[in-house]
């Protein structure tokens, strides 16, 4: 992987283990010259990331919603900063600019930015990795109600190998390293049911 993709919060949340795991991923890809793709902002875990991976001499790439950039959030000090029209156009421009995506502890967007890498691969639009950086067990609950859709139905047995979850950032990236996207059609047809 040459380039990841990392979707995280805007802001800095609750426990200090948060920023401190952004810090340590961001210097973790510079080491590992591989450059940064992310949401462009200087604030939260974003601008923590990112500004890790500069500080040792890595490259960020931040791609920003024009009425972000408006708002004064956009980080000025990246090796570039892409401004797009909107948040879709966004998306697609940093999974096309990378290898592989990460989330961080986040919010609402967080989670709908992995969902929905999550469902361009499921659909076969791209095979990249996906990480889950599970950083104190923030997302427990959301592994349990991805379980609870595969045991419901919702999702399939293949589809589960999508997602790769870690609490640690030397596994994750390994795990990464190493994915195999699976080659199964999304859809169900008469044979299969």
């Amino acid at each position: 992987m040459k380039r990841i993709t990392v979707f995280c919060g805007s802001s800095a949340g609750a426990q200090p283990i948060y920023q401190q795991q952004a810090t340590e991923l961001g210097t973790k890809l510079a080491q590992a010259n591989i450059e940064l793709v992310y949401g462009g902002a200087k604030i939260g875990l974003m601008g923590a990331v990112a500004d890790a991976v500069m500080s040792n001499g890595g490259k960020v790439t931040g791609v920003l919603p024009a009425f972000l950039k408006a708002k004064e959030i956009a980080h000025t000090g990246l090796t570039e900063l892409i401004v797009v029209n909107s948040m879709h156009e966004r998306k697609t421009k940093m999974n096309e600019l990378c290898d592989g995506v990460i989330a961080l502890p986040g919010g609402f967007g967080t989670l709908e930015e992995l969902f929905e890498m999550l469902t361009w691969a499921q659909l076969g639009l791209h095979q990249k990795p996906i990480g889950l950086l599970n950083t104190n067990h923030f997302y427990d609950s959301l592994v349990q109600l991805i379980h609870h859709m595969h045991q419901q139905g919702f999702v399939k047995d293949i589809n589960m190998q999508m997602i790769i979850i870690s609490p640690t950032i030397d596994d994750l990236l390994e795990k990464m390293n190493a994915y195999v996207a699976p080659t199964v059609n999304k859809w169900i047809n008469e044979e299969t049911v």
